[in-house]
């Protein structure tokens, strides 16, 4: 991605509450069931909460029953990357966001069709921007 975000943690700090800090930037993650986005229906784009980057349609969101918000697909192929995470004794693809490195959640394979992928994104990590 061409218009990358790179800052230092002070300023992330800074800019970001500490729950969002705590997702985006120390790659943790959201209880289950208690994110804003989770059950949310509502019509629009979900963007980086810290570059603002458009990352997920709702158009492509769907009830995966996991407590997170599930995508099949990233607006884009430059949206979101994915990295290893082999922590707390699993191997996980984790979702970054491809302009600021935002960790997001995870990828697996066990999603609808067409792509047959879950994105389970963190809400906190997230900003919908509705359809006007």
């Amino acid at each position: 991605m061409s218009d990358r975000v790179n800052r230092d943690d002070a300023d992330w700090q800074r800019r970001l509450t500490p729950e969002q800090y705590q997702v985006t930037r120390r790659k943790g993650t959201e209880r289950a069931f208690t994110g804003r986005y989770h059950d949310c229906k509502t019509p629009g784009t979900y963007h980086c909460v810290c570059c603002d980057a458009p990352l997920f349609h709702s158009g492509a969101k769907f009830d995966s029953g996991s407590g997170w918000p599930s995508y099949w697909q990233p607006v884009s192929g430059q949206a979101v990357r994915s990295d290893n995470d082999s922590s707390h004794g699993m191997q996980r693809n984790e979702v970054l966001c491809a302009r600021c490195d935002a960790h997001l959640g995870h990828v697996f394979e066990d999603g609808p069709p067409p792509t047959g992928l879950r994105y389970c994104i963190n809400s906190i990590a997230l900003i919908l921007k509705e359809n006007t």
